[in-house]
């Protein structure tokens, strides 16, 4: 059974299989279903879009308080710190307050010009607690859309579905005993896909710039290159394959700012880098 909804600012599909019979089709419906509401309670929780999710409570109050937060909250925080430490701060979701300046994430608050923190700034206690040392522009869309399509995975195996796909626009999360071909979209032509082989109780996280416009003097790239704080263009397409696809997603945003598919992060964290000019 194959659905698909709008979520995460694209659309997730989510495929479950049971080869034994032992479910009916509203059985499977159902199966589905539970895998969204986990999708769904990330996009809650952790959107910068959403002025009332918990993210945008803690870049407005985590400096000045101790914030008690959701566990998935806190997971997704702790994977972000670990792989910013493992990275040496090439990842860092502390770039919102130049995509906030780019237009490409709303202002949710008018606040007089300072520097902002990052990652090393986040304080994370148990249990699940969080704090800041400096006023904050987190933006979780660079590993969050990774972590909701591994708690929708982990969804599917619950209800004992016996395979699964979960696809977040270029973001999934594969398992069970079939493999399922993979396709990259072609970074020159967009509307051409690139089989690269097939993918098997694992994950695969891709980025490009497919549709945006190189030549524009204004810079639409979401990928923003923490040292500088500028935002990177790239013609190329960049993918990580992982075990889960939260680390997938994140490596994806060091791929393309070092543009080196040999950086020590992929062996550390089990993960192989594709490059496609």
């Amino acid at each position: 059974m194959i659905r698909c909804k709008p979520l995460l600012g694209t659309y997730v599909e989510i495929r479950a299989e049971i080869t034994s019979g032992k479910f009916d089709s509203f059985e499977l419906n159902e199966c589905i279903d539970t895998a969204f509401s986990a999708i769904e309670l990330v996009q809650d929780l952790m959107g910068f879009h959403d002025s009332d999710s918990e993210l945008s409570k803690i870049n407005a109050r985590a400096h000045l308080e101790v914030l008690a937060i959701h566990p998935w909250t806190f997971e997704v925080l702790s994977i972000a710190k670990e792989i910013h430490e493992a990275s040496l701060g090439i990842f860092d979701c502390g770039i919102g307050s130049k995509l906030v300046e780019a237009g490409l994430l709303p202002m949710h608050r008018n606040v007089p010009h300072q520097i902002w923190g990052g990652l090393t700034d986040v304080i994370l206690e148990t249990p699940n607690l969080v704090s800041s040392t400096k006023p904050m522009q987190i933006d979780l869309g660079g590993i969050a859309k990774g972590f909701a399509v591994d708690k929708a995975i982990e969804a599917l195996k619950a209800t004992q579905a016996d395979s699964g796909l979960v696809n977040a626009g270029g973001d999934m999360r594969v398992f069970g005993a079939f493999p399922y071909e993979i396709q990259i979209r072609s970074p020159s032509k967009p509307k051409e896909l690139i089989f690269i082989g097939s993918l098997q109780d694992g994950a695969i996280a891709s980025t490009g710039l497919y549709y945006s416009d190189t030549t524009s003097s204004s810079s639409r790239s979401p990928i923003v290159d923490p040292m500088n704080m500028k935002q990177i263009h790239f013609t190329e397409s960049y993918s990580v394959i992982a075990p889960e696809c939260i680390y997938a997603d994140a490596l994806t945003k060091i791929l393309a700012i070092s543009k080196n598919s040999a950086h020590p992060c992929f062996s550390q964290f089990f993960a192989h880098a594709i490059r496609i000019a």
